[in-house]
């Protein structure tokens, strides 16, 4: 399930933490980052993932 959520989150970094975590602040933070910028989000979708 893992490699599912990575494949997401490297894609579409929100949809991988929200398949983490939920709609917790992480997710919010998350969206944040990747309208901020694409490389941001998906490194912050990368750590939930693989810290977890």
């Amino acid at each position: 399930m893992d490699i599912i959520r990575l494949i997401c989150a490297i894609f579409l970094p929100p949809l991988g933490v929200f398949l983490q975590v939920g709609l917790t602040g992480q997710f919010w933070l998350n969206i944040l980052l990747t309208l901020l910028g694409y490389i941001p989000g998906v490194v912050h979708a990368v750590w939930i993932i693989a810290r977890r």
